[in-house]
């Protein structure tokens, strides 16, 4: 953006500083000679009035040597005085092109009171070290997504490959393979739109019933709980919130999804509950399974984490984004979302939204 040059900060303020010690010293100046005319006649007049002549005289010229002095006084004072309170806004600038040129790493630590330019400067180191992880968190994400994304078209070329140096036919299990392949591959660039979609918020607000939800997820994995024999229960009260529907719905699939998975080869238990607790709304599912150690649980919901392995184990282990879409959709609703081991075994997840008025309501059981 062109600008017309202008007087910097620094400049302003010498010449206001001067300025006002001027005004200043002009007033005292005129009360010196107001008082003087009016309240002590007799010392600068005679009958001749000589006298007073002599003493207008001799206080113009002392008058315009103090005003001189105030000005000068006042600019270099005014120079000195406005560089010591403008230094901590120089340091800001200095980090702030600094940043501008790709270097987040660098914090002002202001040293000195609490005052408005220490408060300035906290707020912008606090600034900074947030861009710094945030750059680095989409710079890990930018490299899992295309070892992700490679890895199917690596496998699907190779696949051509040897189709197409196989002689003796085999394509029906060569297509079932990359078709396999591919809707992976379409689930992780899905599961990537959806987390990019929460991670802008771009989405439209309305009321939400998460017991509803709840009921609907529940409804559309009931298919898999049974294939792996695993009991899914919904159960808890109306609890109303804020939202996307259709994000929030999602939420709870992959929460759902993650819980019958991740569980007992065959007789575990899947629990869905909602509450309301004054101004929130919770949601819990908790499944059976093995035990999850403390340390693994803080990055779960990093992306293209799935437990304590990244290789695929069947069909629905899912891209390694489930929980990181979970969380982004919680934080993009003002949520958050905690996830604490079972000492029997398997994960509690709760995640709290912002709640709205409501009436109060018979549990539900499903």
């Amino acid at each position: 953006m062109n600008r017309r040059p202008g007087l910097s900060a620094r400049l302003k303020l010498t010449i206001s500083y001067a300025g006002f010690l001027l005004l200043a010293g002009v007033v005292l100046l005129a009360v010196v000679w107001v008082y003087l005319v009016r309240y002590a006649p007799g010392v600068i007049t005679t009958p001749s009035g000589t006298l007073a002549r002599s003493v207008r005289l001799r206080f113009a010229p002392g008058v315009a040597v103090a005003l001189a002095f105030l000005l000068v006084f006042g600019l270099l004072g005014g120079w000195i005085l406005a560089g010591r309170m403008l230094a901590p806004l120089t340091r800001i600038a200095d980090a702030a092109r600094m940043a501008a040129n790709g270097s987040l790493s660098h914090r002002i630590r202001l040293e000195g009171p609490d005052d408005e330019f220490r408060e300035l400067a906290d707020v912008f180191d606090a600034m900074l070290e947030q861009l710094e992880s945030h750059v680095s968190e989409q710079q890990r994400f930018a490299a899992n997504a295309s070892h992700e994304l490679r890895t199917p078209l690596a496998i699907s070329q190779t696949l051509l490959d040897v189709a197409r140096n196989d002689s003796t036919g085999g394509q029906g299990e060569l297509i079932e393979r990359l078709r396999i392949v591919n809707t992976r591959a379409i689930d992780l660039t899905e599961a990537l739109l959806l987390l990019s979609r929460a991670d802008r918020r771009s989405f439209t607000r309305e009321a939400v019933d998460l017991s509803l939800i709840a009921e609907e997820a529940a409804e559309t994995l009931l298919p898999l709980a049974e294939k792996r024999q695993v009991t899914l229960n919904v159960t808890g009260e109306k609890a109303q919130t804020v939202g996307s529907a259709a994000l929030l719905l999602r939420m709870v699939i992959n929460l759902v999804q993650n819980a019958i998975v991740h569980n007992l080869p065959t007789g575990g238990t899947v629990t869905v509950r909602t509450e309301s607790q004054h101004d929130a709304s919770v949601l819990r599912v908790e499944n059976t399974g093995h035990r999850v150690p403390s340390e693994l649980v803080p990055t779960l919901t990093e992306p293209f984490q799935r437990g304590t392995t990244r290789i695929r184990t069947d069909e629905h282990a899912g891209v390694g984004l489930g929980l990181a879409i979970v969380h982004s959709i919680v934080r993009a609703h003002t949520g958050t979302l905690d996830l604490t081991p079972r000492p029997t075994g398997g994960l509690l997840v709760t995640v709290r939204l912002p709640g709205t008025p409501q009436a109060s309501s018979p549990n539900r059981t499903h």
